[in-house]
């Protein structure tokens, strides 16, 4: 992750249970950087299911091999679906 460009402030409200169990993981100084982080990382995974909303109404359905592919990858699991090695 981490390809924020300039930084700009916003003022968001957040539940307060929320916001306290991610800056006590932190510490302080780390919040920003950690709410940047899952936002990117949501960003991302919006991303991705318009490309597999987009792939499954242009496509045929996936196998369940091809799907557990997937998952691998998304995992940085490289193994092949059987186990084996790539």
């Amino acid at each position: 992750m981490g390809t924020m460009s300039s930084s700009k402030k916003y003022s968001i409200s957040l539940p307060e249970d929320l916001a306290e169990a991610a800056r006590a993981h932190v510490g302080p100084g780390g919040f920003s950087s950690y709410v940047a982080e899952a936002l990117e990382q949501r960003v991302a995974m919006d991303k991705l299911r318009e490309i597999v909303a987009d792939f499954a109404t242009d496509n045929d359905e996936l196998t369940r091999e091809e799907v557990e592919a997937a998952r691998a990858l998304l995992r940085h699991d490289h193994r092949q679906v059987g186990g084996a090695a790539a």
